[in-house]
């Protein structure tokens, strides 16, 4: 098994590979994973392509995390990988622990997560626990290091600070007249993240996850 493999495999379903590491004793990997992989959506296009799945079509609650679960199963299958996933209840396997080891995702000056490509966009679907050890992209400087960080100032009731995230005044905001441009559009400290902007997705779907995220 090698990193391409992996790669062909997700790319298939509009997934990419946003982030690898070797997994030691106290990542709390699957017992004999060599390497977990980190899948997110591929753009441009994901959503567009999304809404051709039976499960988004379907009328069904949770559409996005049971279409994960299909197709991430069957890429595991395929490559012969065991599938884990950062939703589904307890016990939680620790994504934001795996994702600052893979060296492509970093914590940001507003506490959340950036990817080196994706930005402040970056989610996950799920990850593959591969029994190889798989030879890996060398580790990435965080790309907030000469980022003026737009996103600091974004949030319109900063919300979002190096201390954490303080959801009650997010939330709170997005029941108002004026949340409604997140609610529609995505955050907007995340969207304010130049690297976000080069990694463009549709607002349709940012809709879709404030909307789970705010119900």
């Amino acid at each position: 098994m090698d990193y391409e493999t992996i790669a062909t495999a997700a790319a298939a379903h509009h997934l990419t590979i946003v982030g690898a590491f070797h997994p030691g004793p106290d990542d709390n990997a699957p017992d004999g994973a060599g390497t977990l992989v980190l899948l997110a959506p591929m753009e441009p296009g994901f959503w567009a392509w999304f809404q051709t799945q039976p499960e988004a079509q379907d009328g069904q609650p949770d559409m996005m995390d049971r279409w994960s679960q299909r197709v991430i199963d069957a890429i595991a299958d395929e490559v012969d990988a065991a599938s884990l996933f950062p939703f589904g209840g307890s016990p939680w396997h620790p994504f934001i622990s795996w994702a600052t080891k893979s060296g492509s995702i970093h914590s940001s000056p507003v506490s959340l997560l950036v990817h080196n490509d994706q930005g402040l966009m970056i989610s996950f679907r799920g990850a593959l626990a591969v029994r190889e050890k798989i030879e890996l992209t060398p580790p990435r400087l965080t790309p907030c290091l000469l980022c003026a960080a737009p996103c600091e100032t974004a949030c319109p009731v900063d919300a979002l600070s190096e201390d954490g995230y303080d959801t009650a005044a997010c939330h709170a905001f997005l029941d108002t007249p004026e949340g409604a441009d997140c609610m529609e559009n995505g955050c907007k400290a995340r969207r304010a993240c130049p690297v976000s902007q080069d990694y463009p997705r549709d607002p349709a779907q940012s809709a879709y996850h404030m909307r789970h995220f705010h119900r």
